[in-house]
C-alpha cells in the first residue's frame, strides 16, 4: 500500500523533486525483485505490437522486472537505472543496464523503438523526460510509462488502515487512502505525464491504455512485499515489525490470504513521423483483462 506521490508534499512539487524517497528502494533489491508484482502480459503484448521494431529502453528499470518481460516477448531491452544496487541485481538477472538518471543519461547516438517506464516515470521530470524520450526514439516510436494501481478488499483495507494509524500516528499520509488503494490517487500522476508529453512536443496526443487483472496473495507473500512499498521503505525496524505483525494478523483473520484487484494504466504517445500507437477501437481508455504475475505501488 504505497503512498501517493502527490500526498504530503509542498504545493507545486512533484515526486521527481523528492528522489531521496526512491533511493530507499535499493536497500533490499533482492526482496524487491522477488516480491513486487509483474505487469499484465496483455500490456506487454500491446506495447510490442505498437512498436516499429524490437529495441526497448526501460527507464528506471529497477531490478529489471519489466525489461525481462519485454525480453521474453522478443524485444532487446536496455535499462537505465540511477541506483547501482538495483542495477546490479538487474544485471545478475540478465538485463543490460547503464547507471544514470534518465535526464542526464547519454544515449551515445542510439535510437529505440519504445521508451517504457514501469512504476518509475513519476520520479522523472515529466517535461524533461518526454523531451529526452523524443530524442532517443525513432520516428513512429512509442513512449509508454505505466503504473500498477491496486485495491485491497474493503475489510482488509480497513484493518490495515487501523494498524498503520496505531503504529504510525505521525506519518505524513492519509492512512485510510494509503491502505485502501485507489486508481483515483494515480490520476494526477497520469495527467502530469500526459501534460509533460504535450509540453515537450513532437508526440501524438497522449492516450491511456487500461488493463484489469487480479492476483492472489498468501499472508507471507503480502508481508514480503510490504517492506518494498514507498510508505514503508524507510521505517525504523521496530515500527516496520509492528506494522507487519498487525497486517499479518488481519490477513490471518480472513483465512490467511486474499485476492488483490489491480489496474495497470499506460500513458502512451507516438513520436511524430510514424504510424499510430495501437489504433483501432481499443485506442484510448479501454479495458483489457490480463494475467499478471506479481509489481505495484508508488515506487
Amino acid at each position: 500500500m504505497p503512498t501517493s506521490p502527490e500526498r504530503g508534499r509542498p504545493s507545486g512539487q512533484g515526486p521527481h523533486q523528492h528522489r531521496h524517497v526512491a533511493e530507499a528502494f535499493g536497500t533490499d533489491a533482492e526482496r524487491y525483485d522477488r516480491a513486487r508484482p509483474r505487469y499484465p502480459q496483455a500490456l506487454v503484448e500491446r506495447i510490442v505490437a505498437a512498436c516499429p521494431g524490437p529495441r526497448v529502453l526501460d527507464v528506471g528499470c529497477g531490478t529489471g522486472i519489466a525489461a525481462r518481460q519485454f525480453r521474453a516477448a522478443g524485444c532487446r531491452a536496455l535499462g537505465v537505472e540511477p541506483d547501482p544496487r538495483m542495477a546490479d541485481r538487474a544485471r545478475r538477472l540478465g538485463t543490460e543496464v547503464e547507471v544514470a538518471t534518465f535526464e542526464v543519461w547519454d544515449p551515445a547516438g542510439r535510437k529505440f523503438d519504445a521508451v517504457v517506464a514501469g512504476q518509475a516515470w513519476h520520479w522523472i521530470d515529466p517535461v524533461a523526460g518526454a523531451a529526452k524520450a523524443a530524442r532517443v526514439l525513432r520516428p513512429g516510436g512509442l513512449l509508454a510509462p505505466f503504473w500498477n494501481a491496486f485495491r485491497l478488499p474493503p475489510d482488509l483495507a480497513e484493518a490495515v488502515s487501523e494498524v498503520c494509524r496505531r503504529a504510525l500516528p505521525d506519518a505524513p499520509f492519509d492512512h485510510h487512502a494509503m491502505a485502501q488503494g485507489s486508481l483515483d490517487a494515480y490520476e494526477a500522476v497520469f495527467a502530469k505525464a500526459a501534460d509533460g508529453i504535450r509540453e515537450a512536443g513532437g508526440f501524438s496526443e497522449p492516450e491511456q491504455w487500461r488493463f484489469d487483472w487480479e492476483w492472489s496473495y498468501t499472508r507471507d507473500a503480502w508481508l514480503d512485499q510490504m517492506p518494498t512499498l514507498g510508505a514503508f521503505t524507510r521505517l525504523p525496524p521496530d515500527k516496520l515489525a509492528e506494522v507487519l505483525e498487525g497486517v499479518g494478523a488481519a490477513v490471518d483473520a480472513r483465512g490467511g490470504g486474499f485476492t488483490m484487484r489491480y489496474v495497470t494504466v499506460a500513458v502512451t504517445a507516438v513520436l511524430d513521423g510514424g504510424a499510430g500507437a495501437g489504433g483501432g477501437p481499443e485506442s484510448g481508455p479501454g479495458s483489457e483483462s490480463g494475467t499478471g504475475a506479481r509489481d505495484g505501488g508508488w515506487d
